[in-house]
């Protein structure tokens, strides 16, 4: 008899057990298990705080060392958003206007042969309706710059500025260089000094000048090896070209389209700021109506309604329109997403994945995303 009293508590303490829902962890756990992934990084803001901020899987898979809340990652294309942001600060104190003539922000002719009369504009620019294109490659300013390339023609599309969207890396790296420009501050420093320093980021563009301890290693899913080799490109020491690099043209170096190394939680931070219209602790970055500028779509093509390095959608969450960016590189895919007018947003970070793609999203990403939606914020 007490053989059967103790077998039936076990049974309906398994019951229990089985019916009890899944943590948030463990839901991420299993994400990245099926997907399958390397490591992910989320953070949750609600009412403009940060609620949840959590790590899993690992930062480097050769030396089993796990993700955490300070690994920084290299975010990819949200970085283009700081370098928008910095150059919107320059709009405001009137140094320059969006509508300025690119040729004469970046001392050579920028124009599309095609139409010859038609100016390239830094809202243009910032907004990928330029008429630019990546077929030439955009790591180097050699390729855009006439004086340096006899085939520029094939860095233009076949339509005029303006009427038309292509999402182009060269545009933001063009758009980095200008900022060294006016500025006279190597474009790296500036960002840190303008952006980070003042949001209390432990970050930056620059590889040599931040912790390689900290970095969460980059992998690529190589299907026919079943297998994650890790993408040694990612985080690569510049300290030979620093040796000889030109203020103004040099710039891609840092590559303002992609470069930025930060933690999820210090990406949250930034997000904040841009949900808050510019708003932080210590003061202001943008003010309201530049800051919703960034946030108000100019390009309105398939799923990217691009504004100044930030686009809305409402193909993440069914129903709920957000604003962001997302990133992929190196094996990373990254998202920042925000409602302003909720004062909610979610970071998801992943440095390696098996990648799948829904609606133009990868999966692990819209799906990350979903759980935190579903747990935090509906």
């Amino acid at each position: 008899m007490q053989t059967k009293i103790i077998l039936l508590f076990i049974s309906l303490l398994s019951m229990e057990l089985i019916a009890q829902p899944l943590t948030v962890e463990k839901k991420l756990e299993q994400l990245l298990e099926t997907t399958p992934a390397v490591g992910l990084a989320v953070v949750v803001v609600k009412n403009n705080k940060i609620i949840y901020d959590q790590s899993l899987g690992f930062k480097n898979l050769e030396n089993n060392q796990p993700l955490t809340t300070e690994s920084l990652f290299r975010i990819a294309s949200i970085s283009k958003s700081f370098t928008a942001t910095a150059l919107l600060q320059l709009v405001e104190q009137k140094r320059i206007t969006l509508d300025d003539d690119v040729s004469n922000l970046i001392g050579f002719s920028v124009r599309n042969p095609a139409y010859p009369d038609k100016i390239i504009t830094l809202r243009l620019l910032l907004s990928h309706r330029s008429s630019l294109n990546d077929s030439q490659g955009y790591f180097n300013l050699d390729v855009i710059d006439p004086a340096t390339n006899a085939n520029v023609a094939k860095c233009y599309n076949n339509y005029a500025p303006g009427e038309g969207y292509q999402y182009c890396n060269l545009n933001y790296n063009i758009a980095g260089t200008i900022l060294e420009r006016l500025t006279g501050i190597r474009f790296d420093a500036y960002i840190k000094q303008t952006i980070l320093d003042p949001l209390g980021i432990d970050g930056g563009y620059c590889v040599d000048s931040l912790d390689a301890e900290k970095f969460a290693t980059l992998y690529e899913y190589k299907a026919g090896e079943n297998r994650f080799i890790a993408s040694t490109g990612a985080y690569a020491s510049r300290s030979s070209e620093l040796m000889n690099y030109q203020l103004g043209r040099s710039t891609p170096l840092f590559s303002p389209t992609g470069g930025l190394k930060i933690s999820a939680k210090g990406l949250a931070t930034y997000m904040m700021m841009h949900s808050r219209m510019g708003r932080y602790k210590g003061g202001r970055l943008l003010k309201k109506k530049t800051a919703a500028l960034m946030q108000t779509p100019l390009s309105l093509d398939g799923i990217d309604q691009y504004g100044l390095a930030l686009w809305k959608t409402n193909k993440l969450i069914p129903g709920i329109t957000l604003t962001g960016h997302t990133g992929s590189a190196y094996g990373l895919n990254s998202a920042m997403f925000f409602d302003p007018q909720q004062k909610n947003g979610m970071i998801v970070i992943c440095n390696g994945s098996r990648v799948t793609y829904k609606e133009g999203y990868p999966l692990i990403i819209r799906n990350a995303l979903q759980i935190l939606y579903e747990e935090f914020l509906q």
